[in-house]
């Protein structure tokens, strides 16, 4: 039997307010979120302590974007893969990914032609690239 994969249209942005990045203090993981009520981004380490709050009011003429621009840090979720880089924001976005990736047969119903699916690179569509990519998700998942 088939791995199902129903596509919930989601978009990148549903996974912008929490990004894991790495402390641009000791590079151990840390956490940058979004608040928008307050119009606030705070980035958090847990390991070393670094904390620093800035405003997300209309930065670079931006309204929404992911919480890890606004500290300009390196996101935690990433390896090379072939020429590219496999990325994800945070461990709900890797699930997403785990799950479509993995997934031999992938429905989806009234695209927009704006989802997170529709916008990956090619490569991440490829039944081809499968099981390396299944083996980097598995990496990325022993670092949380």
């Amino acid at each position: 039997m088939p791995n199902r994969f129903q596509d919930e249209n989601l978009l990148l942005s549903n996974f912008y307010q929490e990004v894991w990045v790495a402390c641009p203090s000791c590079g151990k993981k840390a956490i940058a979120k979004v608040n928008v009520e307050t119009k606030t981004a705070r980035l958090l380490c847990s390991h070393c302590s670094y904390n620093k709050e800035t405003s997300t009011t209309l930065k670079n003429g931006i309204f929404e974007m992911p919480a890890n621009q606004y500290f300009n840090t390196e996101l935690w979720l990433q390896a090379p893969f072939k020429n590219d880089i496999f990325w994800a924001y945070n461990d709900k976005h890797l699930e997403y990914l785990e799950r479509y990736i993995s997934a031999t047969l992938r429905e989806n119903k009234d695209r927009t032609h704006f989802t997170l699916l529709e916008k990956l690179p090619k490569f991440y569509h490829e039944a081809k690239n499968r099981d390396g990519l299944l083996k980097i998700i598995g990496r990325l998942k022993g670092l949380r």
